[in-house]
């Protein structure tokens, strides 16, 4: 049997796998592991299998995965992003869509997975948009978009896999992705202000907030935005690696959580579970992509591909379109970290044999993945809002991203036009 025959077998079964429902990672170690037995033999599938795994496990740099989540939550389970949301609650809510843009702003304080920042802040914005009387359809879009930015605004659990699976640095990553992800905030807001201007009874005004109401929230959001600079700023000025800001981003969000006594026995063991979960599954998808990508290698699919895309006689601006529309297609049925790890090994090759920056392709493919988290007819994070507001009909859900889908369009293409935007940072930070 030849190897192209066996890739397409191997395919084949990956994708049954994953409509059955098995979790990515097994499915990709499964399709792996017998791929590599039939092309090779047993011993180097089992040489790959235990290899991949105890290199995947000891990789020093991976430690910034479990220390940015284990931030991240322990910032949700103490308040501290609630006040951010309260700060900008405090200060446009009483704005038409103020809520929804309170909203948005709260995201841009998550990091990492764009569901768990979707159910969290789903958590919190919509009881209050219903209790204003926002239309459905604009409270779970805002929900359901403004999960992306937990992905795109650092730390990013997203960044941090691409970094690693691209060998392209970590924190300039990080930096490339701070004027995009403000850049997505805005115009999230401003698809919020169109739609209350043409609608105003989809997002009418909230209660006004005194100004010692509106400092004192300020004052509170202080905590957590101070920490996420100094990691941040950290990294940008060389005085951090960036394991080095997760471990101070990690352990100054613990003090200030202990300060605030709002870091109880059963909130902390929460925090350290989900965090366990989290870092768990994030290995498990990479070790599985270390056992899967060797055996697509032998099989010369990926190869063949890359020859294909790269003599496609339209032009690199059309072939990177055509990845971009297919990472859209992949997004509405697959997580957005289980598609890095499927597809990078194809997609990188093509974008540097075509000569575009790995650092800017790593900021648009992130943003062009979460566009497909909430496109129709499968998008995945339609499905978490769903789950935290059951009484909302899908439709309706569906019909409230639009606005927030075509401004990532917007932002995509001031991307692909101005790319300094993403790389103005990561070029000037301090090496």
């Amino acid at each position: 049997m030849s190897g192209t025959l066996i890739g397409s077998i191997g395919l084949f079964f990956l994708f049954l796998f994953l409509a059955l429902r098995m979790p990515v990672a097994m499915s990709m170690l499964i399709v792996g592991f017998f791929g590599t037995w039939a092309m090779i033999g047993l011993p180097a599938a089992l040489s790959t299998l235990g290899g991949e795994a105890f290199e995947i496990s000891t990789t020093g740099t991976l430690i910034v995965v479990p220390l940015f989540v284990l931030m991240g939550n322990l910032a949700g389970a103490s308040g501290m992003s609630r006040d951010l949301y309260d700060a900008a609650y405090a200060w446009v809510g009483h704005k038409r869509g103020g809520l929804a843009s309170a909203t948005i702003a709260g995201f841009a304080a998550l990091s990492g997975s764009a569901i768990a920042s979707a159910v969290t802040m789903g958590r919190v914005a919509l009881p209050q948009m219903k209790r204003y009387g926002y239309d459905d359809s604009l409270a779970t879009g805002a929900v359901a978009a403004g999960g992306t930015l937990g992905i795109l605004i650092p730390p990013s659990t997203g960044m941090i896999i691409y970094a690693i699976l691209t060998e392209q640095s970590i924190g300039r990553l990080f930096m490339a992705g701070v004027f995009p992800g403000l850049l997505l905030t805005a115009l999230f807001i401003g698809a919020i202000y169109i739609v209350t201007k043409r609608r105003p009874e989809a997002g009418p005004p909230g209660p006004v907030a005194s100004m010692a109401e509106r400092f004192a929230a300020l004052r509170r959001s202080g905590v957590i935005v101070g920490i996420v600079l100094a990691t941040i700023g950290g990294i940008y000025l060389g005085i951090f690696t960036p394991v080095e800001a997760a471990g101070v981003g990690a352990f100054l969000t613990f003090i200030m959580a202990l300060y605030r006594r709002s870091l109880d026995w059963p909130k902390f063991r929460f925090v350290i579970l989900q965090t366990l979960q989290t870092t768990a599954t994030v290995f498990m998808i990479l070790i599985g992509a270390f056992v899967f990508i060797p055996f697509m290698a032998l099989t010369q699919i990926p190869t063949n591909i890359v020859g294909f895309l790269v003599g496609l006689d339209v032009g690199s601006l059309g072939v990177l379109i055509i990845i971009l529309l297919t990472y859209i297609a992949l997004g509405t049925f697959l997580e957005g970290l289980a598609m890095l790890v499927l597809t990078l090994h194809i997609t990188f090759p093509v974008i540097i044999q075509l000569g575009i920056d790995p650092i800017w392709f790593g900021v648009v493919v992130v943003i062009v993945l979460e566009m497909g988290l909430i496109s129709p007819p499968v998008g995945v994070n339609v499905f978490v809002v769903k789950s935290v507001a059951p009484d909302v009909p899908m439709g309706t859900i569906f019909r409230g991203i639009w606005p927030f889908w075509l401004a990532m369009g917007v932002c995509l293409a001031i991307l692909i036009a101005f790319p300094e935007i993403a790389l103005f940072l990561p070029n000037t930070m301090f090496n």
